[in-house]
């Protein structure tokens, strides 16, 4: 097993970056000399997946990290019930072009098929239909799991239930993820009955919120420009699976973003024309068949669209907020934004459920989440995001470790009152950047 020192390594917002030692191992039998010998190179290190986390919580900074593409075998695939069972390193993209054909599909997705499912597990992650079917977690029936002190273990609900418990939205500090088996959710095509509706104020989305709690996929794009009657303004899109229209998956490929441009391309005038736009394009209110890709996944049809803010990077926000405090608190956020004269780009709000997570550590909770990005324009962008922060706390939510590379450690810890079960059982070979930051003493 070779460790390689790479000094190029990057989240996905481009923010946090630097020097790993890196190994890739290309089956799971060499998961523990990988992780052995990476931690011997750096110190501690991380399994890695396809490096969609946006912030620090999936980069070692200055140690090891197992790269864990290469591990991407179908394991096994039962057609009748839709149990599959795979390497940790395949990635939903993958999973898709096998399963849809047969008629299933992933039970949870997050906006990008271009993760794996070791990084789904470990982030939790959710999607449109979280009020209906939970995180990512709730359908995982058990995973292989290599610990320094125990080798590959089995993980279940009745087989080391506790370390299925912490792994699964345990951001890959409990071991290294070698395997998943997930049940797959029965489609009879490859489309949905989608519609796309606008509404003019945050009430209007509440009220669409609530009027669509038996469709399966909700979301809504804001205009976090809109201030006064207009704020909250935005499309609602809501998706329900089609009876008829054939099983085609998804074309592979696509075009990338070539460069990264110097200045980047979002800004205040440029997400303001856009917004425009996109308010008054005639796909703003819908009511057709839509195939499941630019459904689910409109930003993969532009690879490396990261690099569109500019060599500075952007920071992802996403917050959790409960029911009895989500009215005021989204519109206390998206008033925050308005008047600060920056602009998100990617602005979705839409409504979590109550189905619980097995996951100790997992991010949504009954109530609302908004997911904002802002291009890095320095300490500016960090005393909004710390503005945004506090209304937050005052709320009672959290934020996803996932989406945020500057989350305050006494945030993440009210937020996340059992991460002390999760330190007590990480494996001491393993740690991350947002970890350490996370657990050291002041």
């Amino acid at each position: 097993m070779s460790v390689r020192d790479d000094s190029g390594v990057l989240a996905w917002g481009r923010v946090h970056r630097g020097r790993h030692q890196v190994a890739e191992p290309a089956t799971r039998g060499e998961v523990g000399a990988a992780v052995r010998e990476t931690a011997a190179a750096g110190g501690t290190t991380l399994g890695h997946g396809l490096g969609r986390s946006y912030g620090d919580s999936g980069l070692n900074l200055g140690g090891g990290l197992v790269r864990t593409t290469g591990i991407d075998r179908l394991i096994a695939f039962d057609r009748e019930t839709g149990l599959l069972r795979a390497d940790a390193g395949v990635s939903l993209d993958a999973v898709l072009r096998v399963a849809v054909p047969t008629g299933w599909f992933v039970p949870v997705t997050p906006g990008t098929k271009f993760v794996t499912l070791g990084g789904a597990v470990a982030n939790d992650v959710h999607g449109k239909n979280h009020h209906l079917a939970g995180s990512f977690g709730c359908h995982v029936s058990r995973f292989g799991l290599w610990r320094s002190d125990r080798g590959e273990i089995e993980c279940s609900v009745e087989d080391n239930a506790d370390l299925f418990a912490l792994t699964i939205g345990g951001l890959g500090l409990t071991g290294v993820i070698t395997w998943v088996e997930l049940r797959l959710e029965r489609i009879a095509s490859a489309m949905l009955d989608v519609e796309n509706l606008p509404f003019d104020d945050l009430d209007g989305f509440f009220s669409l919120a609530e009027r669509s709690e038996s469709w399966p996929f909700t979301v809504a794009w804001v205009d976090t420009l809109a201030r006064g009657a207009g704020l909250g303004r935005g499309i609602f899109s809501r998706g329900r699976w089609a009876q008829t229209g054939g099983l085609e998956p998804h074309r592979p490929g696509g075009p990338r973003l070539p460069v990264t441009p110097p200045g980047g391309l979002l800004n205040s005038v440029t997400v303001g024309a856009f917004n425009r736009l996109y308010r008054a394009r005639p796909g703003a209110r819908f009511h057709g068949r839509q195939h499941y890709d630019p459904f689910f996944y409109p930003l993969d049809r532009l690879r490396d669209w990261n690099r569109m803010y500019g060599p500075r990077g952007f920071y992802q926000w996403q917050c959790a907020v409960p029911v009895a405090t989500m009215r005021e608190a989204t519109r206390t956020l998206l008033d925050t934004v308005a008047a600060s004269g920056d602009a998100s780009f990617l602005a979705v709000l839409k409504t979590f459920g109550d189905v619980p997570s097995p996951g100790v550590l997992s991010f949504p909770m009954p109530g609302a989440t908004l997911a904002l990005d802002f291009a890095n324009r320095g300490q500016d962008t960090l005393s909004l995001l710390a503005r945004l922060d506090r209304v937050v706390a005052e709320a009672g939510g959290r934020l996803y470790p996932a989406k945020d590379g500057r989350l305050p450690q006494a945030m993440f810890r009210a937020g996340f009152p059992r991460w002390t079960e999760l330190e007590a059982a990480r494996d001491p070979l393993l740690m991350s950047s947002f970890w350490r930051r996370m657990t050291e003493e002041a």
